[in-house]
């Protein structure tokens, strides 16, 4: 199993910047729901002199050893994780969402760099650079960025970012499955599974779907 490590964010650091946030997003495939992306700043003296140094002490490593790609992750591991990651006063995250009608209206691809914009937004700290997981940058943004091919197999604040924004995203839908109990979004989270197909076939898209995906756009 590839173990993701500092090693790009050290690097940055060393050559002047001063805030490196690590950017994962969830939610690209499924058949209903919204987007959601996590921005992750990992700094040990953010709220001294708000410099973020490149050397975590043991400890933190320690106490973080477990982080992977959260898609190599089972459930328990991802909530367990990230009841630490976001109770670390050493991590500053922040999520941004953008819904299924937004997803409909602009296309998948923009709405996840939308997400991960508006996590970048809603971040404490102004990072001064962007590691991002995937093929493509945030387009006519102000703040120097790199795009990482599976940048959450091998970045570590990527693959913090993409624990947080997994769970968080689970767990909105368990939410909406409360509202849509029809649909099942408690178990497959809005992909496209064969229960998720059957009961779309039974009830029908609800507020939730993504009228411009398959098989979704064939029964509006």
């Amino acid at each position: 199993m590839i173990i993701p490590t500092f090693r790009r964010e050290k690097q940055l650091y060393k050559k002047g910047y001063r805030f490196v946030a690590g950017i994962d997003e969830v939610g690209r495939g499924p058949l209903a729901g919204p987007v959601i992306a996590c921005a992750v700043v990992i700094s040990l003296s953010r709220l001294k002199d708000k410099y973020c140094t490149a050397n975590l002490p043991d400890s933190f490593y320690k106490k973080n050893n477990n982080v992977r790609d959260s898609k190599c992750l089972t459930p328990l591991q991802r909530e367990r994780l990230y009841k630490v990651l976001t109770n670390d006063k050493n991590i500053n995250y922040a999520v941004g969402i953008v819904s299924e009608k937004i997803i409909d209206k602009i296309n998948i691809l923009k709405a996840s760099l939308l997400a991960m914009k508006k996590a970048v937004e809603n971040l404490e700290i102004k990072p001064d650079f962007l590691l991002l997981d995937g093929r493509w940058t945030i387009k006519n943004y102000p703040v120097s960025q790199t795009a990482i091919p599976n940048g959450d197999k091998y970045v570590f604040s990527i693959a913090v970012a993409s624990i947080i924004a997994k769970v968080t995203r689970d767990r909105l839908l368990v939410r909406y499955d409360k509202k849509y109990p029809n649909y099942g979004f408690a178990k497959h989270k809005g992909y496209g599974t064969k229960l998720h197909l059957e009961m779309l076939k039974k009830y029908g898209p609800c507020r939730l779907h993504r009228k411009s995906f398959r098989p979704v756009k064939e029964m509006v």
